[in-house]
């Protein structure tokens, strides 16, 4: 951008010189704080800005004062650049009072002789001239439907109009045209004149012109729908997306979603959606019966995704951007929303993929995944699915599910003991929880552990046998047991059961025993006492499992398992 400034200094030096007339108006703002805010952003790049009260009780944002060819040019040059906002336009300063940027700066701009504002989409030449009251209230009485129509989309493209479009110019049209009218610093008469007209609709179809917001109708996705095609280009098929990709660097992408499928699948999508990139994990989700909404924030990436269930068909589309471009981009999304429309009884088809999709790693459906930061293993405590796990699972995470990608929030932690109590954001019931036992088995009795040793590379998960070495941590400290079982540092949180399927206590981190790991083929547990006293300071009932006998090998593992529950920390 500093090489494009030194262009075009470059460039308007070699201009003949002529009077200085015209400014570029680039923004106004309600209040004095809010303009010199902005005015302080636009002087990190141009070296010409100046900030004024204006007529309207509004305070503007300039650059210049340029001779009148000059100032033509460079609006047109730095809007086609997008340095300036689209509907900025050229003024003769006539609406600017007293000045309040540069600090220190005072005094009113000398009026010169062109007109009102002008932006260059609507040269003055053409513009018609300024009207009084009556007149523009008679050349308004002219305007077909449609254009009346045009007028209340032009508002509410600027976030002026918030109400039907009707072509009733009502109170709240007239409000925003006042609104409108003090923004430019024009006389808030809420009766737009003929030239005022031309300046508001020159300036909304310049911006959806740069948008090129169209209706794309796509007859193998059966989805039609107002895109950013200045934007975005279609990329390919692969079901159940059709991509578009950026276009010329504008951070902007487009995912059309269809897909056979009913409930199950719905809900499905929604959980899968969040696992991707592009989706970020900060932002409101909301689930319904037959449909979704996902929205993402990060500093770097937004995105909005949608979704509803019709007839088994799943229909929807998501909307990529950079966080910079947000104004421009939410009336993007808003265009897209008003005119998304399902058709027709049909769907991508699964087979649909692009040629090298089956040999990249990490990918679905050309999307890229996110992976969890870290995977350990929990265990369900009671019949609310609220979870055990250690209290490194869940340290510094952004974001904590549980099972097959529940939201859950930490409920307590006792980072002396290792412990973590975490609870589903939606209730789950769990196909088993754990029961504790009263007392200790001998030494050397067989002990087994569920967890998810392989993070998240397998969906179940896997029972490791062992021996119990003996209570008390490697250094004899208290509330621990030591056992003799080659754990993984998945396992970490996940329960240790004795032969009758009653927990014993829960697998530590491998660096839980002091400054040195635990050797290999060695790990520690928190014991069940300490855990069961850890529940019931927080609000859990824990249940006491009497030994009732040893359990064939397939039942301590379909036990443990039961209970067991994958933990994973995003950010």
């Amino acid at each position: 951008m500093r090489a494009l400034i030194a262009a075009l200094t470059l460039l308007f030096a070699a201009l003949p010189a002529l009077a200085q007339d015209a400014w570029l108006q680039v923004e106004a703002r309600p209040t004095r704080a809010e303009a010199e805010d902005r005015a302080r952003a636009y002087a990190s790049v141009f070296p010409d800005v100046a900030g004024y009260e204006m007529a309207g009780g509004w305070w503007a944002i300039v650059l210049g004062p340029y001779p009148q060819d000059e100032a033509a040019q460079r609006l047109d040059l730095l809007r086609r650049e997008r340095m300036i906002p689209a509907d900025s336009y050229l003024s003769d300063g006539r609406a600017l009072r007293a000045q309040f940027f540069p600090a220190g700066a005072t005094g009113a701009p000398a009026a010169a002789a062109p007109a009102t504002p002008t932006p260059s989409a609507a040269p003055a030449e053409i513009l018609p001239p300024p009207e009084s009251l009556a007149e523009a209230r008679y050349s308004e009485s002219l305007l077909s439907q449609a254009e009346r129509e045009d007028l209340q989309r032009a508002l509410a493209w600027f976030g002026l109009y918030t109400a039907g479009i009707d072509g009733a110019f009502g109170r709240g049209t007239r409000t925003s045209m006042a609104e409108w009218q003090a923004r430019q610093g024009f006389d808030p008469t809420g009766v737009l004149d003929s030239r005022q007209r031309a300046i508001l609709l020159s300036a909304w179809r310049a911006e959806e012109a740069a948008l090129g917001l169209e209706l794309v109708r796509d007859d193998r996705a059966g989805i039609e729908i107002e895109m950013p095609t200045a934007l975005v280009d279609f990329d390919h098929y692969e079901a159940p997306f059709a991509h578009f990709r950026e276009k010329d660097g504008s951070g902007v992408r487009v995912l059309l979603i269809s897909q056979q499928g009913d409930a199950t699948t719905l809900f499905g999508l929604y959980e899968i959606m969040q696992t991707l990139e592009i989706v970020p994990l900060d932002g409101p989700r909301q689930r319904r019966a037959d449909g979704f909404s996902i929205e993402g924030r990060s500093a770097g990436l937004a995105s909005y995704t949608q979704a509803e269930l019709r007839g088994g068909l799943i229909k929807g589309f998501t909307l990529v951007w950079n966080p910079e471009d947000a104004t421009r981009m939410q009336k993007v999304l808003d265009a897209m929303k008003a005119s998304f429309r399902p058709f027709g009884d049909v769907a991508l088809d699964d087979a649909l993929a692009a040629p090298d999709s089956a040999a990249r790693a990490e990918m679905l459906a050309g999307l890229e995944v996110r992976r969890p930061e870290r995977v350990r293993s929990g265990f369900f405590v009671d019949g609310e699915g609220r979870v055990l796990t250690a209290a490194e699972a869940v340290a510094g995470c952004g974001r904590i599910t549980v099972d097959a990608g529940v939201d859950a929030t930490v409920t307590a932690v006792d980072t002396a003991a290792g412990l973590a109590l975490l609870t589903p954001r939606t209730p789950l019931a769990p196909p088993a929880q754990a029961g504790f036992r009263d007392g200790m088995p001998r030494d050397g009795a067989e002990v087994a552990l569920a967890g998810y040793a392989y993070a998240d590379l397998l969906d179940t998960p896997v029972i490791t046998f062992g021996r119990l070495a003996g209570p008390g941590g490697f250094d004899g400290a208290p509330g621990m047991l030591r056992l003799d079982l080659a754990a993984l540092e998945g396992d970490a949180g996940g329960p240790v059961v004795d032969t009758t399927g009653a927990v014993l206590g829960l697998l530590l981190p491998r660096s839980a025993g002091g400054a040195r790991p635990a050797p290999e083929g060695a790990a520690l547990a928190r014991d069940a006492v300490t855990i069961t006293a850890f529940l019931t300071a927080n609000g859990v009932q824990p249940r006491t499992d009497q030994p009732n006998g040893a359990l064939a090998a397939e039942d301590i593992s379909r036990r443990a398992t039961g209970m067991a529950t994958r933990v994973a920390c995003w950010n």
